[in-house]
């Protein structure tokens, strides 16, 4: 399975039948299970029947390959990234870290091809739904500031911005550990854990006129006194909820406010929101993610309107994961531009970050 043949299939990132989505997922499922030395270990050991998964509709392969016991650790991918590794893949492949803000990091690699498959995605995404092909043009240049971990996140937005033409300030800083720091010790020893950053963003912003930036809740604030500038705030972490972004229109009343789910393994959803809700759509059929409801032993896909565990499918050459994550989503339907589920209100326990 390389790359150019998925190319053939993505044409569009908005139509895509199912039946297609179903044959794309059989042929990663059987090229890592033939390939790589994790799911090759555990197909030999458990005689994985593939025709019995990948028969019915998408929901039910969904459900049957939950319910086939394939669902990953945390610690499986932590402590054996290499055995997600195909052997002998041919691509351009870099390994990542989570950022450890949320718990302890975990390695993950990605072919750079699929970042230009997913900012193609995030790119028509982007414009259909919040028009910024319209904002950001020759006569009126994106600049854009960023905040973030290192890896993914930094490849893709970057790719991102100079699609548009902009230029870019990637302000990093080390974030293992914050969601503790905001546990114990709240949100002012927080800010001083991430003083770094947020020296080097004011500096940014008194010297230069940004248009666009993407960061935190807990961060906005450094934003205020430069408001009238802005004309998209892009935002992420379990911490964006429609009473958050409604709060922040009445400081930044110039601004589009646009919502992103990103994961280290497969980067950004795009969000859009009510005063409801807060809908996000991956990049499918490359990323899956649906609710799941346990019940009588099993795994079932929630109805429309219904919360559950986030069950995820990382499906693409160069990695498979399927895993279910300690975060409770609602399964909502497709809407314009998408045409699959999407999933609203992502929330953990404890404090979100």
């Amino acid at each position: 399975m390389r790359y150019a043949e998925v190319k053939e299939m993505y044409d569009d990132p908005f139509h895509l039948d199912e039946s297609s989505a179903i044959q794309y997922l059989r042929n990663i499922f059987e090229f890592h299970f033939q390939n790589t030395p994790y799911w090759h270990a555990v197909e030999k050991k458990r005689g994985i029947d593939l025709d019995s998964i990948f028969e019915g509709s998408l929901e039910e392969t969904v459900e049957k390959i939950f319910n086939s016991s394939l669902s990953i650790e945390s610690d499986e991918l932590r402590e054996n990234w290499l055995g997600f590794l195909p052997r002998n893949y041919k691509g351009k492949l870099r390994f990542y870290q989570s950022s450890g803000t949320t718990g302890p990091r975990s390695f993950c690699h990605w072919d750079h091809e699929y970042v230009d498959l997913l900012v193609f995605y995030l790119r028509r995404a982007l414009d259909e739904v919040y028009h910024l092909d319209e904002t950001y043009n020759d006569s009126h240049q994106l600049r854009a500031l960023l905040h973030g971990p290192y890896g993914w996140y930094q490849e893709e937005m970057s790719e991102l911005i100079w699609s548009y033409g902009g230029i870019l300030y990637f302000v990093a800083t080390e974030t293992e550990g914050l969601k503790k720091i905001l546990e114990k010790e709240g949100i002012k020893a927080a800010m001083k854990y991430l003083a770094p950053l947020v020296r080097y963003t004011q500096r940014v912003l008194e010297r230069d006129e940004i248009n666009l930036i993407r960061t935190a809740v807990q961060l906005l604030d450094i934003f205020k006194p430069f408001g009238e500038n802005l004309e998209t705030i892009m935002l992420s972490g379990t911490s964006t909820t429609p009473e958050v972004i409604k709060h922040y229109q009445d400081y930044f009343e110039n601004s589009v406010f646009i919502p992103l789910y990103g994961y280290f393994a497969f980067g950004d959803a795009i969000g859009m929101y009510t005063e409801k809700e807060i809908r996000y759509y991956p990049n499918y059929p490359f990323t899956v993610i649906l609710p799941l409801v346990p019940e009588n032993g099993r795994y079932r896909i929630a109805k429309y309107g219904e919360r559950g565990l986030t069950g995820i499918i990382i499906a693409r050459p160069e990695i498979l994961i399927v895993k279910i994550e300690d975060e409770f989503i609602t399964r909502v339907p497709p809407i314009k531009p998408f045409e699959w589920d999407g999933f609203a209100n992502p929330s953990r326990e404890g404090v979100s970050c």
